[in-house]
C-alpha cells in the first residue's frame, strides 16, 4: 500500500496534467473533504475530492509544514 503524502494548507502542489493556461503549481487553499487549490500564475480556483486530488498529485513543491507546528 502506497502512503498518503502529508500536505498542509498554502503549500505549493505539482499536479501530473498542468493547467490551462500552462502552469502546473497550485495553492492548497483549503483542506477537508474537498481540497481547494489556486493557480499560481493565473489566480484560477479549483475544488478537488481528495480522492482525485490524491490521485493527481505529482509532488510538493514548497512545504509549510514547519509553520504550521511551531
Amino acid at each position: 500500500m502506497m502512503p498518503v503524502p502529508e500536505y498542509h494548507l498554502h503549500d505549493v502542489v505539482e499536479m501530473k496534467k498542468p493547467h490551462a493556461c500552462g502552469a502546473n503549481a497550485w495553492g492548497i487553499m483549503r483542506l477537508g473533504a474537498d481540497i481547494k487549490l489556486n493557480c499560481t500564475a493565473c489566480n484560477r480556483t479549483i475544488m478537488l475530492t481528495r480522492f482525485n486530488f490524491n490521485k493527481r498529485l505529482k509532488k510538493i513543491i514548497k512545504s509549510n509544514a514547519t509553520q504550521e507546528e511551531g
